[in-house]
């Protein structure tokens, strides 16, 4: 079997949230994968072996290896998930939605989860929980506006998209950090809608391969 029809290879850590959008992104698609742990905690932390630096030298999960290339960052993973797998589509065909839905996007992976990602969190020592609920709760007071003009069953309108994808794992950031999600109504009733649909129950953080037995549904 050439390399380019290899069945893809996914590094993931369950907890990980940009591994999780990627979970989410193959299930709907129906691509199925072999999944590589890296456990960001064990031995001083996988993602830094020679090994795994020579996959992605960000040191950082999730990489595919798909196709015959190795792919880093979630939405550009997606984004090529996206091209070569168009159906079903997670990017709205019309402009201003499609364009909605990559602000929405953008405003998490890029405004909120690296302030609370596990390198920065490493560095605040005790205050971890309490920069972590503040950096979310300023991301999610911002968010919960946007999403006022775009949301209909989804993030935008009724279709899942990418900005689903990165919804639904900092939701369950937040939730990890103990950040009070009354304020975010809209938010909460879009993650609930999203979590009965199977591909992301399936990409749940509690029913990954590498998930520990304690976290497991």
């Amino acid at each position: 079997m050439s390399s380019a029809a290899a069945k893809p290879i996914l590094y993931s850590y369950f907890r990980s949230s940009c591994s999780w959008r990627v979970r989410i992104a193959l299930s709907l698609k129906g691509i199925s994968y072999d999944l590589v742990p890296v456990n960001l905690l064990k031995d001083g932390g996988q993602q830094f072996s020679a090994e795994f630096k020579a996959v992605n030298p960000m040191q950082q999960v999730p990489a595919l290896k798909i196709d015959g290339i190795t792919l880093s960052q979630s939405l550009a993973i997606i984004h090529y998930l996206e091209d070569t797998h168009p159906n079903p589509r997670l990017l709205p065909q019309d402009l201003k939605k499609r364009a909605q839905v990559r602000m929405i996007a953008d405003h998490i992976v890029s405004g909120i989860q690296p302030l609370q990602n596990l390198s920065i969190l490493k560095q605040m020592g005790e205050k971890k929980m309490e920069w972590a609920q503040n950096c979310i709760a300023s991301g999610f007071q911002a968010l919960e506006q946007l999403l006022h003009h775009t949301a209909g069953r989804y993030c935008v309108g009724d279709e899942v998209s990418m900005a689903d994808l990165c919804l639904v794992p900092q939701v369950f950031n937040a939730e990890r950090f103990k950040v009070d999600m009354g304020p975010y109504p809209t938010i909460t009733r879009i993650n609930k809608a999203l979590l009965e649909l199977e591909a992301f129950k399936v990409s749940h953080p509690s029913r990954q391969p590498d998930t520990p037995a304690e976290l497991q549904v």
